[in-house]
């Protein structure tokens, strides 16, 4: 079965911001309640502590880390920036200056937030549970996607690739039928 099934939309939205996100979805991602504050309060400098907030919203609505601020639309830059109190979003091109920073905070947010990465035992779950899927229903493959995409999310699991959740999709969808 060929592993380019996805459309186009799903192609440009999986990981990435598609447009600013709504009212909702920037209370729902990207508010900071205490514990948040108190977390991002131990980096140092504004630039840190907006960008490491940021990589907190960006994991929790995308499923994933980014490593271009610039791709954040600035309404969430802003949104976020005002309730660290900062005024000045320029300081974060500042942030992630050493690539050591982004990966030393993912690596933190993780562990703090129990992220986990696509790795055993969550690869065999997810890969039963479309087993399952595939087997009593022939959904279409792009349907399977946006399922293993919610569930990764659902269970805070670290997005792989694209190429990486397509190819798990074929095999799965060729060995169930």
């Amino acid at each position: 079965m060929p592993v380019d099934f996805l459309t186009t939309e799903q192609t440009e939205s999986y990981g990435r911001f598609t447009g600013e996100p709504d009212e909702l979805q920037l209370a729902r991602y990207f508010h900071l309640d205490e514990a948040d504050k108190e977390f991002i309060g131990k980096s140092r400098g504004d630039h840190n502590r907006l960008g490491i907030a940021l990589q907190i919203g960006c994991v929790r609505f995308l499923g994933t880390f980014l490593t271009d601020m610039n791709h954040i639309p600035s309404g969430v830059r802003h949104f976020t920036a005002r309730q660290l109190g900062i005024r000045d979003i320029t300081v974060l091109a500042e942030y992630g200056q050493r690539e050591n920073t982004r990966r030393e905070h993912a690596a933190l947010i993780r562990q703090h937030y129990q992220y986990r990465e696509f790795a055993w035992p969550w690869t065999f779950r997810l890969t039963r549970l479309l087993y399952t899927r595939s087997w009593i229903s022939n959904e279409r493959p792009g349907l399977l996607f946006d399922l293993a995409t919610g569930w990764l999310m659902q269970h805070r699991i670290i997005l792989p690739g694209a190429t990486t959740l397509t190819r798990l999709i074929s095999e799965v969808r060729e060995k169930a039928t």
